[in-house]
């Protein structure tokens, strides 16, 4: 059983979920960098952003699957240079 319980979280308010200014630029097709935290990077391209920006799923490369990021998500996700 747990030690601590959480009371009043149905209360709280919601955050707000705002993507950085780049990830409005994201299209379909771009290469970019997936970065989970430092040291912890994978290349890949964009599969597909949400209207809002808030939600891009990415194929990474090397045959690591298809990923989906949230920008309240903490992970990074940095164009490539061409």
């Amino acid at each position: 059983m747990a030690k601590r319980k959480t009371t009043g979280w149905s209360d709280a308010p919601v955050r707000r979920a705002i993507p950085a200014e780049h990830w409005k630029q994201l299209r379909r097709g771009d290469r970019v960098r997936v970065t989970i935290a430092p040291g912890f990077e994978n290349p890949g391209q964009v599969d597909a952003v949400s209207v809002d920006h808030t939600v891009v799923w990415v194929n990474l490369d090397g045959g690591r699957g298809r990923t989906l990021v949230h920008c309240g998500d903490g992970v990074e996700i940095v164009p490539q240079e061409s």
